[in-house]
């Protein structure tokens, strides 16, 4: 068994706040060790299941969060930025199973510091012009068109909500409930990181035992609404890119491709833009 972990870290254990999650924050070095330990406790998982080569991608904002000198000695690491594929760098069809650890819910759910992507500056996103989308979405479809199953994720009682709406068989993992955007009751840290051990555990086993979904080579459409008309303005220049109105594109491609592509989106938008996360 060959596992993906996917690790970003606004729905870490124990994390509310962009002080926690933000380089430069007065919390952020301790969210970073929270992180790596959410994330070991899914390499622990994924052994248990069945796993004998495990690839962790550390995936939010800088993409150099995790400690490496802590992470666990079974796991390779790809870190940094750029990545052509974002949170699904070097993901393939020869991976049997994907983990997703820390991972939000998407803008405009009342989940802990939820957003999709670009703290304000993405207002929506649909995959097909009518299902409406995040981080979570939009890594779900892309793994499954790759033929290799999302088997758990663990973030706030929100985020685990929203993969249950994309695949009800995804094992959770709540680490703390939503209360407000930056306020959650947290479990426990041992009781938290031992729910992602036992979640991506049964989803890897499930996944050893289940025959993989033929992978999805058709095309799809991606929406994504800005807040700045001038995004969707300059990426109106993109080939194959075309606006619905003031502030929403769309293109239609194959899942993959589409996601490499909204990672171009991302950078335009930075460049016009300059907006931190969470403002």
């Amino acid at each position: 068994m060959k596992v993906y972990i996917s690790a970003d870290m606004e729905g870490v254990t124990g994390l509310v706040g962009a002080d926690d999650v933000q380089m430069g924050g007065r919390d952020y070095e301790r969210g970073r060790v929270m992180m790596t330990e959410d994330v070991n406790a899914a390499v622990r998982g994924a052994l248990g299941g069945g796993a004998r080569e495990i690839v962790v991608n550390d995936t939010h904002s800088t993409m150099r969060n995790l400690l490496v000198e802590d992470l666990h000695p079974a796991a390779s690491l790809v870190r940094g930025k750029p990545k052509p594929m974002g949170m699904l760098q070097d993901l393939d069809a020869s991976f049997d199973a994907v983990v997703c650890v820390g991972y939000h819910a998407r803008a405009g759910r009342l989940g802990v510091l939820s957003h999709s992507f670009m703290g304000h500056e993405i207002e929506d996103m649909w995959l097909d012009d009518d299902r409406a989308m995040g981080e979570i979405g939009f890594a779900y479809a892309t793994a499954t068109a790759l033929g290799v199953p999302v088997v758990a994720l663990s973030g706030c009682d929100v985020a685990c909500a929203e993969v249950a709406e994309w695949d009800s068989a995804v094992r959770t993992a709540p680490v703390k409930y939503a209360r407000d955007r930056f306020t959650a009751r947290l479990r426990p840290a041992d009781e938290a990181r031992s729910a992602i051990q036992e979640a991506a555990e049964a989803g890897v086993r499930d996944a050893a035992s289940h025959p993989r979904a033929a992978p999805d080579t058709g095309d799809h459409t991606l929406a994504v609404r800005w807040q700045s008309a001038s995004v969707a303005q300059q990426l109106e220049g993109v080939p194959g890119v075309s606006r619905t109105d003031d502030r929403t594109v769309r293109v239609r491609g194959e899942l993959p491709a589409l996601f490499r592509l909204f990672g171009v989106f991302m950078g335009v938008a930075y460049s016009l833009t300059g907006q931190p996360p969470y403002c």
